[in-house]
């Protein structure tokens, strides 16, 4: 029988491969840093440079308010709009640019370590005149985005710029000094008010975010659709317990949006409601690990102030000192033995 060459070395050539040491730790490949990126555009591709006003849009999640985003638009002077998200998806791009007024709109898609240290991204968001982070998972933007480039470019449009910047759900709930980090998932009332320590409630403080208007102040979204009021007490007697602050918190119901302008001002545009909330004297009664949380303090323990949305902005909120007010009704929160009640 003839044996071709080219089947003894197809042979030699599958011995060699297995004879070697399965032990062995695979090359990892390099992380790349040049500027190549995942990102999609409309309108016009050359950078242009507007006169910009500060702000910031909380927005509360599900369909999207789009007098919040034409708010956005006109503080951005009709320059470039950008927005970024860790999942794959450019829809914003004409919902933006239909609204007329940005000179271009794109999305940048950041998924990786290797894109949250791409120079190229970072310089993308500086440049822009308005900046929306769109909805997903918060773990993601916590875990890729923080102290990385990303950050810094989002914290030089805020406090340097002074260029609108905004978030939807996800987007939204990074956007304060503290955060809720989801690192373990979601998370329901009941779980947090039973235990305030559950290793779930997974909390950021002053390492993320930086607004002046938003400092000792935590976000919370799909507030009222989803059962959040519970949660977001539970949250807050742990900014008090853990950080000896007076803590705040905004609430955004979805369809709604808090456009908060250069002076601190906040205006609630939408189709449901926004919440204020702030400590109203004394720290919670029992804020302990695998204990029933109880913020309770004669019935008033967190002050709340509502604010219907409107398609034209409605009402006012000043965040300087969380008093003056108008258009909005009072009410107070308060928790008993991990039972949330308001009135």
């Amino acid at each position: 029988m003839k044996i071709s060459l080219t089947f003894l070395l197809a042979v030699l050539l599958i011995i060699t491969g297995c004879s070697q040491d399965s032990s062995s730790t695979p090359t990892k490949p390099d992380i790349p840093t040049g500027p190549t990126f995942i990102s999609r555009s409309i309108g016009d591709t050359a950078n242009i440079s507007t006169s910009t006003t500060s702000g910031t849009c909380l927005m509360g999640g599900s369909t999207d308010v789009d007098a919040a985003f034409k708010w956005m638009i006109a503080k951005s002077g009709g320059g470039d709009f950008v927005v970024i998200r860790s999942d794959v998806s450019y829809g914003y791009n004409s919902y933006i640019y239909k609204m007329r007024g940005a000179n271009s709109v794109e999305t940048i898609i950041i998924a990786s370590a290797a894109d949250a240290n791409n120079p190229a991204i970072a310089t993308k968001i500086r440049n822009a005149e308005a900046l929306f982070i769109a909805g997903g998972d918060q773990k993601d933007y916590v875990t890729l985005w923080k102290d990385t480039p990303i950050e810094d470019a989002i914290n030089y449009l805020i406090n340097t710029k002074h260029a609108p910047v905004g978030g939807t759900s996800a987007g939204c709930a990074i956007l304060g000094a503290s955060y809720f980090a989801a690192l373990k998932g979601s998370l329901i009332s009941s779980t947090a008010m039973h235990n305030p320590y559950n290793s779930a409630v997974t909390l950021g403080h002053d390492d993320f975010i930086t607004n002046p208007f938003l400092q000792n102040t935590i976000t919370d979204q799909h507030y009222s659709q989803r059962g959040r009021e519970g949660r977001l007490v539970a949250f807050m007697a742990r900014m008090d317990k853990d950080l000896s602050i007076n803590p705040r918190g905004i609430a955004v119901d979805e369809q709604t949006a808090v456009c908060i302008d250069r002076n601190g001002i906040a205006t609630v545009f939408g189709y449901n409601n926004a919440f204020f909330l702030q400590r109203d004297s004394l720290e919670p009664e029992t804020c302990l690990p695998n204990t029933n949380l109880t913020w309770n303090r004669n019935m008033k323990a967190i002050k709340v102030y509502r604010i219907s949305g409107s398609e034209t902005g409605n009402g006012s909120f000043d965040l300087n000192d969380y008093n003056t007010v108008a258009g909005g009704t009072w009410l107070h929160y308060y928790v008993d033995n991990a039972i949330f009640y308001a009135n």
